[in-house]
């Protein structure tokens, strides 16, 4: 697999670029080195940018985190969550799953996350007893960020009771100020393990792409998708047509450590049945 040092020779032949958010943007705490300048230079070159990510937030929310991180919103064309995506379906209850939806939501996350629902008619409930759905956003700050174990009781509870799941972050683990951490996709697999019924929103589920697309309105043989793990953003991108390029920062550069080889890359590229056109070492100019 080739390994670039520079996002410049992408911007040769795209015009239009996908970005996840936390491990290529970001840390979880601070922007990586040289992300802005590479960001203002895209800009100046006339390329479009559209962030997407799989955080269980509203999108407003995440723009507002990003501005006072260091990244205005001029750096980019518009933002993207999966938290967006849920509300909106939340709101329309329109899609088969979530028309048979009850309105009390047994929430699994910390309060933050709860943009997700505001100004919905969903009442939210800590006594999956007293709830319809579960809404997993992830962990929260009282019961931990670094196992799934704390949380097992609540799941077999809403489990026991066979309430659906609406799991707004698909991710299973992220890295934060060089820490990793697990995610609601982790309460997923486990969810599903005992016999629930889950909704995943967010990459790599096509559905999550159409805005992002209609947002950058350029055709897709010129858009390029960049993400650090292999079964969300690059196996999203494989699904909308869009070429995906493997950065090697956040959970890619915690697996595969500082300078990993073409061949290791191909390998778990393999192992994950997905084909980057090129690996990335930081978005950076």
């Amino acid at each position: 697999m080739k390994i670039l040092d520079s996002v410049a020779p992408l911007a040769e032949d795209h015009d239009g670029f996908i970005l996840d958010i936390w491990g290529v943007l970001h840390d979880g705490e601070k922007p990586y080195p040289g992300v802005v300048e590479a960001l203002r230079e895209l800009r100046a070159r006339g390329k479009r940018v559209v962030l997407l990510s799989n955080a269980p937030r509203r999108s407003w929310t995440v723009a507002k985190a990003l501005e006072d991180m260091g990244l205005p919103p001029e750096l980019f064309d518009g933002v993207v969550t999966s938290g967006e995506v849920a509300w909106t379906l939340l709101r329309d209850r329109t899609h088969p799953f979530f028309a048979k939806l009850g309105r009390t939501a047994f929430h699994i996350g910390p309060d933050r996350d709860l943009s997700v629902i505001e100004a919905l008619d969903i009442p939210v409930s800590r006594d999956a007893a007293a709830a319809d759905f579960v809404l997993n956003t992830g962990p929260d700050f009282e019961h931990g960020r670094l196992s799934t174990d704390p949380y097992r009781p609540m799941l077999e509870a809403a489990a026991a009771r066979r309430l659906p799941m609406v799991c707004t972050n698909p991710d299973r683990a992220v890295m934060v100020g060089g820490e990793r951490l697990i995610c609601a996709g982790a309460f997923a697999d486990i969810y599903m393990e005992l016999g629930g019924e889950v909704m995943e929103i967010g990459k790599p589920d096509p559905m999550v792409y159409e805005t992002v697309l209609s947002a950058l309105a350029v055709p897709k043989d010129r858009i390029v998708a960049v993400g650090d793990t292999a079964h969300t953003d690059l196996a999203g991108a494989m699904a909308v047509g869009v070429a995906p390029v493997w950065a090697l920062t956040g959970l890619a550069g915690d697996h595969f450590g500082p300078d990993p080889s073409p061949d290791a890359l191909d390998e778990e590229a393999a192992r994950e049945g997905v084909q980057p056109v090129a690996a990335l070492r930081s978005l950076r100019w």
